[in-house]
């Protein structure tokens, strides 16, 4: 049993939970956006201190790892390794779009379809995953443009639950009988808790020199149009 530090930065929510035993006993969370820098240093800091109150020491860190906001992720991965390698302790990668699947597991009482969380790239395109009722890949995670034939393989076999902040754009586009749009189901670090205790029981532990986020596509900078001397 662990108690483990949990850290999503992923997308515009900010959180951070500590989590005992795989429940999550205390939460940090900010839904703004453009905020991590500044936050999760004294989200991190009450949460451990929460931790010092209940006489646990922190055995591990999880990250949210993608994927995601280039910027969000570089921001939450960096953190958690310097904090990995302050406390010498291990850490732990969770996929972002198997955390916000999680999120609406937690909320249901029985599942009868596939789940597809998806984080909203630009313009038509989405970053998504298929996923069965028990967690397991069912697809792996993909970059997919959006059209009015997207995931048709899949709901001509039955219901697909369309999850996150990029399902509301693709709402008015598939429009098979068999999809179901959900709202308002984000990324949480409090939904890690039990995704990181079984990654620390089977010690599925990243190494801490080598780990980067799960980009899945690299990052492209823009120039200004006005160039300024």
């Amino acid at each position: 049993m662990a108690s483990i530090l949990n850290i999503d930065t992923a997308t515009r929510i900010c959180s951070a939970a500590l989590s005992e035993d795989g429940v999550c006993v205390a939460q940090k969370l900010d839904s703004e956006g453009k905020n991590h820098g500044k936050l999760i240093a004294s989200f991190v800091s009450e949460l451990m201190n929460e931790a010092k109150q209940r006489n646990r020491k922190i055995d591990a860190v999880a990250i949210s790892c993608g994927p995601g906001s280039y910027t969000g992720l570089r921001i939450g991965s960096s953190f958690a390794k310097g904090l990995c390698y302050g406390l010498d302790i291990p850490l732990i990668a969770i996929p972002t779009l198997k955390l916000i699947a999680k999120g609406f597991i937690e909320k249901q009482v029985f599942v009868d379809g596939l789940l597809c969380p998806m984080i909203d790239a630009r313009r038509m395109e989405v970053y998504a995953a298929l996923y069965n009722p028990d967690l397991s890949e069912h697809r792996e995670t993909s970059a997919d443009i959006i059209d009015e034939n997207s995931y048709s393989e899949y709901l001509n076999s039955g219901k697909v639950y369309f999850l996150g902040d990029g399902s509301g754009k693709c709402q008015t586009t598939i429009l098979h009988k068999n999809a179901i749009f959900v709202k308002d189901i984000i990324p949480l670090s409090e939904n890690m808790a039990s995704l990181s205790e079984a990654a620390y029981q089977s010690s599925d532990f990243k190494d801490i020199a080598y780990f980067e986020p799960f980009y899945l596509k690299e990052f492209i900078s823009t120039k200004p149009k006005n160039k300024v001397f």
